[in-house]
């Protein structure tokens, strides 16, 4: 019993250093404020289920993005009916605080959530500083194909924004 509740403690600490990130995850892969929470819900239990198995082979937070980003693309698939963009900005409050809701940060959600779920995946990583290897670890690919994509999604972008 006390190992369940070290357990279960350790578990919300985790989710209370990582919110953001998994927030951030969820929030541009949702369609609408009840997708996100739908999302946010299966990031969490699909983390908790995990949680006694993490073996510490691969540094914490890029384990909580594969899960949070593999959940959420499952999510996806398992719903295809979901719409692949959204409007950022109703959501926008579940993620930030309010003193941290600049204009261009909008609009760069804004942008990012016209791209498809792999290059979403991709350059949420490189924006939280992900090294290229670290974003090849968590999605699976070769790193020069992390740097090949990288550049068509920032190419991608400029020219959303130029429109």
């Amino acid at each position: 019993m006390k190992e369940q509740t070290e357990n279960e403690q350790a578990f919300l600490t985790l989710v209370k250093e990582y919110r953001r990130l998994i927030y951030k995850v969820c929030y541009l892969y949702a369609t609408d404020e009840e997708h996100f929470k739908d999302l946010h819900q299966e990031v969490l239990i699909n983390l908790w289920q995990g949680f006694k198995g993490f073996k510490g082979e691969a540094k914490l937070s890029s384990w909580i993005y594969r899960v949070s980003l593999n959940t959420c693309i499952s999510f996806y698939r398992k719903h295809s009916k979901i719409t692949d963009t959204m409007p950022l900005e109703s959501l926008f409050g579940l993620m930030a605080d309010e003193n941290e809701k600049p204009v261009h940060l909008r609009e760069m959600y804004r942008l990012i959530s016209r791209l498809n779920r792999l290059e979403k995946a991709i350059i949420l990583l490189w924006l939280d500083e992900r090294s290229y290897e670290e974003i090849a670890d968590i999605t699976g690919l070769s790193r020069n194909n992390i740097a090949s994509k990288l550049k068509r999604i920032k190419e991608k972008l400029n020219g959303l924004a130029n429109q």
